[in-house]
């Protein structure tokens, strides 16, 4: 050490009680290192190890042990970021998470942002309120832009319900690919061999996961195969109308459609409704994630059940694991979490209904004559 610097930070130090922080830039290493060799936590080079003990030294300084017992309920300050156009699903993640964040002394922080070329923008402007890790739904859990710009503010954060998660960050999701591939086993199940499919929003790496799960069951069993039976959605009620409306007038119409979520769902059961089709007498309708939206229409849908208020929760825990752990100079990875979906039956399914061929009216040459 030189003796200008020395003396720079032992004058600035002896202005008030000396902080594990001068301990750091007088040893020229990191907050972190200085807490690691304190606590004698992690692997630190014995040449580092000497230069802490060294400005330890110099500087008399002693932790503050009251301030360290306190460490751990200091609270913790998480970004929310939203993006998502089901009313359905943000209600209940927001319900895991306000619920989680009283538990854990997290102040939250939320802001909507708008999906484009704004969203790093948005998520710096939240990031800049002094964050200690954030969390993103989908489909900000896709976003390039925004992981981008989080992993260059080196601030942990964790994504839930995404497709293929980004090793950069933690991550809570289901196994999307088996949870639609087990909804397309059971209708088959059922007898349905002409099963439509309602994509989800192209820029969620879940729709593709789930898709490739329900042609995978659909290959397996030797189902209708046809691409006219796959049409695309967007996750939006709007998107699930349209989809409903092409599927519904092919020539030969399926006899169930599977949604990539319950808002495509509802609004399938609505334009059966409208045609004059009984569901599930004359159609089976199944969604995806069991939003409050599936018990709230009729026929109650059946679904695949995504733990969206759970996972919102975990998501919390998970975030504050790793900042408490950082701040005890602890290596901190992000956690890759899996949770399990269910398969909810309700009743909007059912096996297809085998009606007897159309009877044409007798012709005048048909006609007995008595």
């Amino acid at each position: 050490m030189t003796k200008p610097k020395y003396e720079a930070i032992r004058e600035e130090a002896e202005r008030g009680k000396p902080t594990m922080v001068d301990v750091a830039k007088l040893a020229g290493v990191s907050a972190m290192t200085v807490s690691r060799v304190m606590n004698g936590k992690g692997l630190v080079r014995e040449s580092t190890r000497r230069k802490v003990a060294e400005a330890v030294a110099a500087l008399n300084y002693t932790p503050n042990q009251e301030a360290r017992n306190l460490a751990g309920s200091k609270p913790i300050r998480v970004g929310f970021l939203y993006s998502n156009p089901s009313a359905a699903y943000l209600s209940e993640f927001l319900v895991g998470l306000l619920t989680q964040s009283g538990l854990n002394n997290v102040q939250l922080f939320v802001e909507k942002c708008e999906a484009g070329e704004q969203e790093a923008e948005q998520a710096l402007r939240l990031i800049e309120n002094g964050l200690d890790g954030i969390i993103l739904p989908p489909p900000l859990c896709d976003s390039e832009a925004v992981l981008s710009c989080i992993n260059e503010a080196e601030i942990p954060a964790v994504v839930v319900a995404c497709g293929l998660p980004d090793a950069r960050v933690g991550a809570v999701s289901i196994d999307d690919y088996d949870a639609a591939y087990r909804m397309t086993r059971h209708l088959i199940a059922l007898g349905h061999q002409r099963i439509g499919f309602v994509v989800g929003h192209p820029n969620q790496t879940a729709s593709a996961r789930r898709l490739a799960g329900y042609r995978a069951a659909i290959a397996e069993k030797g189902a209708d195969a046809s691409e006219e039976l796959v049409v695309q959605g967007m996750f939006t009620y709007r998107s699930g109308l349209d989809a409903a409306e092409l599927l519904l007038s092919l020539g030969e119409r399926p006899t169930a459609i599977f949604c990539s979520n319950d808002d495509m769902a509802a609004a399938t059961v609505a334009v059966a409704h409208r045609l004059g089709l009984d569901v599930p007498g004359d159609l089976t309708v199944t969604g995806f994630d069991d939003t409050a939206l599936a018990t709230t229409i009729w026929p109650e849908l059946t679904t695949v059940r995504q733990p969206i208020a759970g996972m919102a929760r975990e998501a919390v825990q998970s975030l504050v694991r790793r900042v408490r752990a950082m701040r005890e100079g602890e290596a901190a990875e992000p956690e890759q979490i899996r949770m399990d979906s269910e398969l909810v039956r309700r009743q909007s399914d059912a096996a297809p209904r085998n009606r007897p061929p159309a009877r044409l009216p007798a012709t005048p040459a048909r006609r007995s004559h008595a």
